[in-house]
C-alpha cells in the first residue's frame, strides 16, 4: 500500500485503520502527528541558526518501522538515521529512502545501544506503546532536542492505574481532564529522568491528540538547570465529588484533609509537570514552517493557534460535564468564557477538546460566575 505525506511517497503494510496489522507498524490517523513533527525539526534547524549560527543536521529516527518519520527528515534536508530491531523494519526502511531517492542511513539494531553510542542533534521516539524504555539513552543522545510519542495513554492517564505507576513511576489519576494527566505525567516523567544526567528537560511544543501524547523537548546540560526544571514539578490534588482541584509545587506532597469545598476525600496525582507545556515563541515557528503540501496543514495550524492561547494552568474543565452535573443548559463556548472573564476571571479554550476550557477560576467560582447564563 502506497501512502504520500508531505514530499514523500512510502509503501507501508496493508493493515487496520488504527495501525494493528502487520509486524512493521504504521498508523494514518497520526499523519497530524508527522506533519508537526517536520514542521518542529525545521523550526529547531532555523532557531539554532539565528541564535548561534550552528547547523542542526542529524537526526535519530529510533524506532522507524516504516521508516517514515526518517525519509521526512531526509526530504527536508536532514542527515538522517533510521533504526529498528526488526528487519523487516529495516528493509521497508531501506525501500522507502530508495523510493524517494533519497539517501540516509538504516540500522538493524537495538535503538538503546545506537543513542548510548552516538549522538545526534535531534532524537525521534515514537515506539508503539511507552517510550520510558529509551529514554534514558535518547537524553544522553539527544543534542539539541528530543521528540517523543506516547500511545499509552490509559496508564498515562489512571485509567490503567498499576500500568501509569510502573511505567512513570508516579501517581497518575483518572478525572476528566484524562489527556491533560496523561500528559503533565509523561512530561514529569522526562523531566526527572533528565535531571538524573544533569539535563533540563523543557517543553517547547507538547499536544495531546487521537490517543496520544507528542511533547518536544528543549534540552540545556547542567546541574543548575536541570534543578530549575525539577522546581516545576508537582502534585495534583482533585475532589472526585465537586470536581474541586489545586495543585503544589514540590516533590513532596501535602494534600489538604479535606475538599476545601465540600469536605469530601482529595485524589493526589504526581509527581507532575507543573509549568508551561510549550514555548509561544516555538509554536510561532513550527506554525511558519507548516506547508500546504502538508495533508493536516490547517489541522495543525488551528492546533498550534489554540495551544498559543491557552492559559498556563495545570489542569482544565469540560463546560458540557460542569452544566449537566448542574442540572443547567450549556450556552455557546465564547460566550460562558465571556461570561467568566467579566466576572473577572482569565479563561480560555483548549486543545484537548471543543468544550473544554482552562479557567483561574476554581469550581464553585465557576457555577457561580455563570449561573443563569442561557
Amino acid at each position: 500500500m502506497r501512502e504520500r505525506e508531505g514530499r514523500v511517497t512510502v509503501t507501508v503494510p496493508e493493515q487496520a485503520e488504527e495501525g494493528v496489522g502487520e509486524s512493521v507498524f504504521f498508523n494514518p490517523v497520526q499523519e497530524l502527528n508527522r506533519d508537526l513533527t517536520v514542521a518542529a525539526i525545521r523550526a529547531v534547524r532555523e532557531r539554532v541558526a539565528e541564535r548561534d549560527g550552528h547547523p542542526v543536521e542529524t537526526y535519530l529516527d529510533a524506532t522507524a518501522a516504516t521508516g517514515i518519520r526518517g525519509v521526512r527528515a531526509a526530504a527536508n534536508g536532514f542527515d538522517a538515521t533510521l533504526c529498528d530491531v526488526d528487519e523487516a523494519a529495516v528493509e521497508r526502511c531501506r525501500e522507502n529512502l530508495a523510493g524517494n531517492g533519497l539517501d540516509g542511513e538504516v540500522l538493524h539494531r537495538d535503538a538503546n545501544a545506537v543513542m548510548h553510542e552516538r549522538g545526534f542533534d535531534i532524537v525521534d521516539l515514537d515506539p508503539f506503546g511507552t517510550p520510558i524504555p529509551f529514554v534514558d539513552a535518547a537524553l544522553q543522545s539527544a543534542g539539541r532536542m528530543l521528540a517523543v510519542t506516547a500511545t499509552d495513554l490509559a496508564p498515562l492517564c489512571g485509567a490503567h492505574f498499576e500500568s501509569g505507576v510502573r511505567s512513570y513511576s508516579a501517581v497518575p489519576r483518572n478525572t476528566e481532564y484524562h489527556s491533560e494527566m496523561g500528559a503533565r505525567i509523561l512530561l514529569g516523567s522526562l523531566v526527572r529522568t533528565a535531571a538524573r544526567y544533569d539535563i533540563a528537560a523543557r517543553p517547547a511544543l507538547t499536544h495531546a491528540t487521537d490517543h496520544y501524547v507528542r511533547t518536544y523537548l528543549d534540552l540545556e546540560r547542567g546541574a543548575r538547570a536541570a534543578d530549575d526544571a525539577i522546581g516545576e514539578l508537582g502534585y495534583v490534588h482533585h475532589c472526585q465529588q465537586c470536581l474541586y482541584r489545586e495543585s503544589e509545587q514540590g516533590l513532596i506532597a501535602h494534600p489538604p484533609e479535606a475538599c476545601p469545598k465540600c469536605g469530601q476525600h482529595l485524589q493526589t496525582a504526581g509527581p507532575l509537570w507543573l509549568g508551561a507545556t510549550h514555548e509561544t515563541d516555538f509554536l510561532e515557528r513550527v506554525s511558519g514552517q507548516i506547508d500546504d503540501e502538508m495533508g493536516t496543514a490547517e489541522e495543525g495550524r488551528e492546533l498550534l493557534e489554540t495551544l498559543a492561547d491557552e492559559l498556563d494552568v495545570a489542569t482544565h474543565y469540560d463546560q458540557h460535564r460542569l452544566t449537566k452535573r448542574w442540572g443547567e443548559s450549556a450556552v455557546a463556548m465564547d460566550a460562558f468564557l465571556e461570561t467568566l472573564r467579566e466576572a473577572g476571571h482569565e479563561a480560555s479554550r483548549t486543545h484537548y477538546g471543543g468544550t473544554t476550557f482552562k479557567t483561574t477560576a476554581d469550581v464553585s467560582e465557576i457555577r457561580a460566575a455563570t449561573a443563569g447564563d442561557e
